[in-house]
């Protein structure tokens, strides 16, 4: 059979139909097309569009207009790339551990960017560690330790430093360093004030810096578990600990614990600051230390993730089960969604406000409660009653790095929280001991939890805005974290990409106390 032959045969067959269907009339012309010449062509058919496919991507583009998403969080903010001089003295910063009270800790101890920007534990082990450079799983607390019990120091699970510059209202899970005038895009920097822990609530911080960034860099050196430790500045106030830091740093004055053996770091703050006559006690202040600190954190942005290919315009960007995740996510409970956009909401994929949601209460705990192992959360900044239990939502993107997940980190899977945000109730009951360390503090954790979710409820019966119940098939659970995986810039799982904010051979080590950090097998991150 020659191609007109064949052609004749086609063309009879579909004539004899009522109707000649849209997909049938497509490979009527894909193979006429093809067989314009004597040759037997080799026919490659180009399948029309998927009928469901474009509706979930009609349906999310609609969204995406009407919740004016732009795919980019980073937009229309000024700021500072990992390459300028003052990110790059941050880094170096970021990574001593002369910034420690006792030279054991640094600021990446808790937040290394091959841990998601943070450290990967359920809740962290600052200072007196048995190895100072291991970090993440594997990190233990020194018998010889401060008030050691085996367990994590750290009462709260480390934040990200992922994509901190993009926040406009509060830092850390409780809020504790808030911009007064929480102007978008501008990070706190609106000239309105910021509060801090050093201040009263309500009340500006003069002191706190120019951003929220800077003025939260401020604090964990005054943390002992976290930085400050328990020797040499014990007894010191907030303002002494960084007075002797400036002092320890500049090489100048009588700091506690005294002068650091090696020290390059004028030359290093001179290039910085542009300051090539400047003094130490000029140039290495506690607000210079910050702000270099400052810059290197607000220059880790990450949001080149699959979800900003797609908003802009790639339909091929995401999965279909994305898709299916995304309309569960944005859309309200009366659309057949889960309402996750009520408080993820915007390209940062967070409110910035604070909400009780019943998170596995583990670790020593706040100091809050009957036995101190309960933490209160936003009402330890408020007073406000309404506040117990409540802490800050967390941005989305990265999340599938950034576990474990929850204010205390109880959750060691994406999708354990997502089940404890439908029903945590059904979830605490449920809970599963064995996905903690032997050594992680839990004696107390039904009942503090147990104490937020009766919280929770007693919010909703007075009216107060929460989350409710919501009941997801399985399948349905996939799809949202199918959704929740595109959310991630690939960079934050990519140690080439990532290295750019990681000190190596050829970077200074002004000290020679860099952290030079290691995983439990003796890798180096």
């Amino acid at each position: 059979m020659n191609n007109t032959q064949k052609f004749r045969f086609i063309i009879n067959r579909f004539s004899k139909k009522t109707c000649l269907k849209k997909n049938s009339l497509f490979l009527v012309l894909s193979i006429l097309l093809a067989g314009c010449n004597d040759k037997e062509p080799e026919t490659t058919l180009i399948a029309p569009p998927d009928p469901v496919a474009s509706t979930l991507d009609a349906d999310i583009r609609t969204i995406i207009v009407t919740q004016n998403l732009t795919g980019d969080p980073s937009t229309g903010r000024t700021l500072p790339g990992i390459e300028e001089p003052k990110a790059q003295l941050g880094m170096k910063l970021f990574f001593t551990k002369s910034l420690g009270g006792d030279l054991d800790s640094a600021c990446v101890t808790c937040h290394h960017p091959m841990l998601g920007g943070g450290d990967d534990l359920v809740l962290p082990i600052g200072v007196d560690a048995e190895v100072d450079d291991l970090l993440g799983p594997g990190r233990f607390h020194s018998t010889n330790g401060e008030h050691f019990d085996g367990g994590p120091t750290v009462p709260r699970n480390a934040p990200t430093t992922f994509n901190i510059a993009l926040w406009d209202n509060f830092l850390f899970h409780d809020g504790r360093v808030e911009s007064l005038g929480k102007t978008p895009k501008l990070g706190g920097n609106d000239g309105l004030g910021i509060r801090t822990p050093d201040v009263s609530f309500g009340e500006i911080d003069s002191n706190a810096g120019l951003s929220l960034v800077v003025a939260q860099a401020r604090f964990p050196v005054t943390s002992k578990e976290e930085m400050k430790n328990f020797t040499n500045f014990d007894g010191t106030n907030n303002n002494e600990v960084r007075k002797n830091l400036e002092q320890r740093l500049g090489d100048y004055g009588n700091p506690l614990g005294g002068k650091l053996i090696v020290n390059y770091w004028l030359a290093e703050f001179k290039k910085a600051f542009s300051t090539p006559n400047g003094t130490a006690e000029e140039l290495i202040t506690f607000d210079n230390i910050i702000d270099a600190i400052g810059e290197y954190e607000s220059s880790q942005i990450f949001v080149e993730t699959p979800w900003k290919e797609y908003v802009q315009g790639e339909d091929s960007a995401i999965s279909d089960a994305a898709k299916r995740g995304a309309l569960l996510f944005f859309n309200n409970r009366q659309a057949g969604g889960a309402s996750c956009s009520s408080c993820h909401s915007g390209d940062f994929f967070t409110d910035e406000s604070f909400h009780v949601i019943g998170m596995a209460q583990i670790g020593r705990g706040k100091g809050d409660g009957d036995f101190g192992t309960e933490d209160f959360g936003r009402f330890r900044e408020t007073r406000d009653e309404k506040d117990k239990y409540a802490f800050r939502t967390p941005s989305l993107l990265n999340v599938t790095a950034t576990g474990p997940w929850g204010h205390a980190g109880g959750s060691a899977t994406l999708q354990q929280a997502i089940r404890t945000h439908l029903n945590p109730q059904q979830e605490l009951n449920n809970y599963d001991f064995s996905q903690l360390a032997p050594n992680i503090q839990a004696i107390d954790m039904v009942t503090n939890t147990q104490f937020a979710i009766d919280k929770l409820v007693a919010n909703r019966m007075n009216g107060i805005t929460s989350i409710d119940d919501i009941s997801l098939t399985d399948t349905q659970v996939e799809e949202l974290l199918a959704f929740l995986e595109v959310l991630t810039d690939p960079c934050v799982e990519d140690r080439e990409c990532l290295g750019k904010w990681i000190p190596d051979a050829t970077d200074s080590n002004p000290d020679t106390l860099r952290v030079n950090a290691i995983d439990a097998q003796g890798n180096y991150l």
